[in-house]
């Protein structure tokens, strides 16, 4: 039916309506449609189109205990189509009964991408963090702000800056560790740099500060997102990722895993764990008694530590020398040790900046040290000296120099030059210097030591045979008078002793640092990224 205005049921058309009886406010959701929303909200954005990947709530599932989980602002953005919680989940769980605080990405919403609401949350989490002593997990996989609400992210006091602002200020005080799942690009890229530990998935994963089409805009390179920013070139080649993964599960379950060799917060102490006995035994030719011979430094560590309990950190980035946490009859510990199998040993720019950020880790969380030495010094040369290695090396000897935790120095073989300050030398007040029956040390190795001091000597032998007896006869006497006798005689080592006995040997003088204290007046320290 339509009535004499020609409308449909007799309403009035919209410009007919009269001022002075405008149409009511929309009626007040109902509890029914509030929680509703909640409901969506927590459903999570699409993910139809990534199904090799874990949706949000799942890694949650994975990293967090059972029911454990409280979740704040979940009805961010509930008013915007097709935005639920506005692309990221926070709030508080606990891991391994532990609290923590989480940001967790949603890329089934516009990417994970970061807007006003995106940013306000994470660092409404980020202020509990601080204000509670509480560790944090992000588990990144996000596109980066998004630029049609730059003024929302980017430059106001709650955007971005202040997100990047409480990381650092977290840092050093509580363990803050990352997930990368997906892209963290542009500015974004900052979160997973800011944190201790950044796991990887290979394929999914990226840090880039520019996209490939940005940067084809700038520089005119043409590249694709896994050449620029990918798992593998992170963990290989800048060092900005600490391991790769295949799936997002297992990323999670080593952020659980690595977390339970760190306390909850820089005045406590790692919590310990149940004994175990090392997964291999036998000392036998291990260590090869020629200083030139390659060997594997992982069995080393194999049967000092307790089975299964060692974590590398950053195993495919600067290999000449090893990193990670592991146990000692349950005590964590933080191992740092040459790989004589790679480069033999020698320290390079990236391995100095490799020890020297987890050195800072260990020291700022309390985990004692134990460093292995089998090192030939600095390398040399023109292009690690263009490189910096000076400025290197002196990052790498300043952090073990300020590290107050426990340390200890074990002496596997040789222990030349500036190397053997840098891993950390008497002079840097080791708890024990301690070193096997066949180690030396001395300012270079004896052969090259008879070859600086007799240079000119042995170029005036012109008989092959005079001159090699000459120099075989100048090393024997330089290694009778440098020995390792004279060395325990003159208290440059503590105790020599055999591998056998040297997991125990630890053990105790690890248990004997028991109850150490910082010095009044230091304050602990940001784990300053490489």
């Amino acid at each position: 039916m339509t009535d004499t205005t020609g409308t449909a049921n007799g309403a009035r058309p919209p410009w007919e309506v009269s001022a002075a009886h405008p149409p009511g406010p929309p009626a007040p959701p109902s509890g029914g449609d509030v929680l509703a929303a909640a409901d969506r909200a927590r459903l999570g954005g699409d993910t139809s189109r990534w199904p090799e990947k874990l949706p949000v709530r799942r890694r949650l599932d994975v990293l967090l205990d059972p029911g454990s989980f409280i979740e704040d602002g979940v009805l961010a953005a509930a008013n915007d189509d097709g935005m639920p919680g506005d692309g990221v989940v926070t709030g508080v769980g606990t891991v391994d009964g532990r609290p923590v605080a989480v940001i967790a990405h949603d890329f089934g919403v516009k990417a994970g991408s970061w807007g006003e609401r995106t940013c306000e949350k994470q660092i409404r989490i980020l202020e509990r963090a601080d204000r509670d002593l509480l560790p944090v997990f992000y588990l990144v996989d996000s596109a980066g702000g998004r630029l049609t609400e730059q003024m929302g992210f980017f430059p106001g006091r709650r955007g971005a800056s202040r997100i990047f602002h409480l990381q650092v200020a977290l840092s050093g005080r509580v363990p803050q560790i990352c997930c990368l799942h997906g892209p963290s690009a542009a500015g974004g890229a900052y979160m997973p740099a800011f944190t201790d530990w950044v796991g990887m998935v290979d394929g999914q994963a990226s840090m880039y500060l520019a996209s490939p089409r940005v940067a084809e805009k700038v520089t005119g390179e043409r590249t694709t997102a896994e050449e620029m920013g990918g798992a593998r070139m992170h963990a290989e080649v800048s060092g900005c990722g600490d391991a790769v993964f295949d799936e997002d599960w297992q990323a999670v379950a080593a952020a659980r895993l690595l977390f339970s060799y760190l306390p909850s917060r820089f005045d406590e102490t790692p919590p310990a764990a149940e004994p175990r006995e090392p997964e291999a035994s036998g000392w036998d030719g291990l260590v090869p008694e020629d200083p030139t011979v390659g060997y594997d430094v992982l069995a080393v560590i194999d049967r000092l530590v307790d089975g299964g309990s060692f974590f590398e950190i950053k195993p495919d980035w600067a290999q000449e020398i090893v990193v990670g946490f592991a146990r000692l009859e349950g005590r964590a510990v933080g191992l740092v040790a040459n790989q004589p199998r790679v480069r033999s040993g020698a320290i390079h720019v990236d391995s100095a900046d490799k020890a020297t950020r987890f050195i800072a880790l260990c020291d700022a969380f309390d985990v004692p040290l134990v460093f292995l030495q089998d090192v030939p010094g600095f390398m040399v040369g023109v292009a690690v000296e263009r490189q910096g290695i000076i400025r290197h090396g002196a990052k790498m000897i300043a952090a073990m120099s300020s590290a107050e935790v426990p340390k200890f120095t074990v002496v596997l073989r040789k222990a030349y030059a500036a190397g053997y300050y840098a891993m950390c030398a008497p002079g840097f007040e080791p708890r024990a210097t301690l070193a096997l029956p066949s180690a030396f040390i001395g300012a270079m190795g004896p052969e090259a030591s008879v070859n600086a001091v007799y240079a000119g000597k042995i170029a005036a032998i012109e008989d092959d045979d005079e001159r090699a007896a000459f120099v075989a006869a100048r090393v024997e006497e330089h290694r009778a008078e440098v020995n390792l006798l004279r060395m325990g005689d003159e208290l440059v080592v503590d105790a020599v002793v055999p591998g056998e006995e040297l997991r125990g040997e630890l053990v105790t003088r690890l248990r004997h640092a028991d109850g150490w204290t910082r010095r009044p007046g230091r304050r602990h320290h940001l784990v300053s990224p490489v």
